[in-house]
């Protein structure tokens, strides 16, 4: 567990990222592709039928002995909870009511939110199409690790445990690598989660509480759905900058596996992404892909060529617009 990975430095390349190119040339050639575009209508009642859900097992573990919380908190909990960040994932990209109602997705990711328990819908809102919009982009994009990320974890012991506290990295990037004035929105969030908190623990006690944070923080640890944090877009295959997934957890994910499509086409709901790698296969079924998230996470452990530092990155030209 003590060896040491060989990587020193990110994978710097000169080239733009690979998916606007390839939009253009499959939109060229699949026009159709444009029909998929758009809201999702079952997206909300998905939605509101998981917040239900998790507001059900709040009451229901109310009066549950400490050790049975905590095992339906990574048994079921944490499940819901990482899927719910998935269907935040989805809102962001106003798949809930279309781009014409905007602030309707804004506050109804607002929602989705409250049975994870952290404010996190506003400000992921934000960053997150920065990440589309410049994959890889040194000081940019977030979702890369920082230099003491890919210093320190550098063993297999320490990849485990930077796994493990993947929701705190993802946390305080942000205010290292990108670091934005607060917004309205944000506060709004903030003040909506806190108020829904202690009107929980005020209601129902302290069990429903820790099994919302809990299974928050468990179900984007070490985790089988967490694999797709690692799957996307570390660099597993020189070259490869977005991996897609076809295993079976892209039920519970909102597709989100389908990730090289996701990129290619963020407009299209995750619902119809499959219909996007059907219309278009030949670009995708040759592209490097998995199909577990389990196996993503073992590799990435015990291979010691990879590390935090498995990550293409690019130094951005021009002006760039941030959210």
């Amino acid at each position: 567990m003590g060896n040491k990975v060989v990587r020193e430095d990110y994978e710097w390349v000169y080239t733009d990222q690979p998916h606007a190119d390839r939009r253009k040339e499959i939109l060229a050639k699949y026009p159709e592709i444009k029909s998929l575009m758009g809201p999702d209508h079952r997206l909300k009642w998905i939605v509101c039928m998981m917040v239900a859900i998790q507001f059900l097992a709040f009451y229901l573990v109310k009066d549950l002995d400490w050790k049975w919380v905590l095992f339906w908190t990574y048994a079921f909990g944490s499940c819901i909870n990482h899927s719910m960040t998935l269907a935040i994932h989805e809102i962001s990209h106003n798949t809930a009511f279309g781009n014409n109602k905007a602030m309707w997705n804004r506050y109804f990711a607002m929602f989705a939110n409250l049975p994870i328990g952290l404010p996190y819908s506003a400000s992921f809102k934000r960053y997150h199409l920065d990440h589309h919009r410049y994959l890889g982009g040194d000081g940019v994009d977030v979702d890369i690790p920082t230099e003491f990320e890919g210093w320190f974890f550098c063993t297999r012991f320490r990849k485990l445990i930077w796994i493990i506290l993947q929701p705190l990295f993802y946390a305080i990037r942000p205010l290292y690598i990108n670091p934005k004035p607060i917004s309205h929105l944000e506060l709004a969030n903030t003040a909506i989660q806190v108020a829904f908190n202690v009107a929980l623990y005020w209601l129902l006690g302290a069990k429903p509480v820790v099994y919302m944070l809990a299974g928050s923080m468990l179900g984007m640890g070490l985790h089988p759905i967490s694999g797709h944090f690692i799957a996307e877009h570390y660099m597993f295959m020189k070259g490869h900058e977005t991996y897609s997934y076809y295993g079976s957890l892209n039920l519970l994910t909102f597709n989100v596996g389908y990730h090289n499509e996701h990129h290619d086409f963020p407009s299209v709901p995750g619902r119809r992404l499959p219909m996007v790698k059907k219309i278009a296969a030949e670009y995708y079924d040759d592209l490097p892909n998995y199909s577990s998230w389990v196996k993503v996470l073992y590799d990435f452990i015990m291979d010691d060529t990879l590390s935090p530092y498995s990550r293409i990155k690019r130094t951005l030209k021009g002006d760039v617009k941030q959210e």
